[in-house]
């Protein structure tokens, strides 16, 4: 008996406790509606808004090919952990077995891995259209987008495929209660009995990394695009260029800002009440209020919905 409590303890294969949002909740059934309202809101927002993309034509440009990416990484991204989430509240079930929380951090951290570079991309895009219109159709092609989505996904995965499986084989000791609601790295590395100092300075280095050359790829050429911006000679010019940036701007610093504070700060700024909070707003808050950001603002993208409703009336 003593034994195969032994090999459950320090075993990758029994199951984590979810200590999650609702415990700490006064109103747990009211909390658990509206985070299931929210998560309905960002996926009708995000596939409204990549069906608008896709059969509109005067959308078929660079720009909104990326924000079509965005909006899928979105959809995915909170499909991830919330359904999980609002199914054990309903269920009152909290546990997860080794697999799935494997497969919850892959997922994860792939798409968060993804949508830094994408972001990136989306800023050399924009970049590109004010700095060099007269370049843009030649430098921003069809074949040129792809690529760079396709290596935003792929340097996402590998991100994934790094830490996911070195996190997952440490032994873990003791209660398996994760203090958050999904399989976040940190969250799940705190349970671990063995030493995980190197490997947390080297996961450290890795964010460093993954976040601070984005930022670079992003602040080099914003700072070109002001300039640019401030010697136009049109108003209205100033005006679009100046809204279509602002809209990325206020995503990136949403993202970034929630992803700076969980992976770069030192953990004496960290609680798990913290935590949770942090990826609250950046797990389920920003992805539905991307398509509020790049629509409302956007007279181009509320042009195409506009016509899409008066020929469901019509019809």
């Amino acid at each position: 008996m003593a034994n195969t409590t032994w090999m459950a303890n320090h075993t990758g294969w029994s199951d984590f406790i979810l200590m999650g949002l609702f415990r700490r909740s006064k109103h747990p059934a009211l909390l658990c509606v509206v985070i299931f309202v929210v998560f309905l809101m960002a996926l009708s927002g995000n596939a409204v808004l990549i069906l608008l993309i896709h059969s509109d034509s005067h959308l078929h440009t660079p720009m909104y090919f990326f924000i079509s990416q965005l909006s899928l990484m979105d959809m995915v991204y909170i499909s991830v952990t919330v359904p999980k989430m609002l199914l054990d509240q309903v269920m009152g079930v909290n546990k997860i077995s080794a697999p799935e929380c494997g497969m919850q951090m892959f997922l994860y951290v792939t798409l968060a891995g993804s949508e830094f570079f994408l972001l990136a991309a989306m800023a050399y895009d924009r970049y590109v259209a004010i700095c060099r219109p007269l370049r843009y159709p030649v430098l921003m092609t069809h074949r040129v987008c792809l690529f760079l989505a396709s290596g935003c996904w792929f340097l996402g995965s590998v991100d994934g495929f790094m830490l996911t499986p070195i996190t997952m084989t440490f032994p873990f000791c003791g209660p398996r209660d994760i203090h958050h609601f999904f399989c976040e790295v940190p969250a799940v590395l705190k349970l671990s009995c063995s030493d995980t100092s190197l490997y947390e300075t080297l996961m450290y280095l890795c964010c460093v990394l993954m976040l601070l050359i984005p930022v670079t790829v992003i602040s080099s050429p914003y700072l070109l695009i002001l300039l640019t911006i401030h010697r136009m000679n049109s108003a209205e010019g100033r005006r679009k260029a100046f809204a279509t940036c602002s809209s990325h701007l206020t995503v990136v610093v949403l993202f970034y800002g929630a992803a700076i504070y969980t992976y770069m700060l030192p953990s004496s700024y960290h609680t798990p009440e913290k935590d949770m909070m942090v990826s609250v707003f950046y797990i389920i808050l920003t992805p539905v209020l991307n398509p509020l950001i790049y629509s409302l603002r956007n007279k181009d993208v509320m042009g195409a919905l506009k016509k899409m409703l008066t020929v469901r009336i019509v019809l």
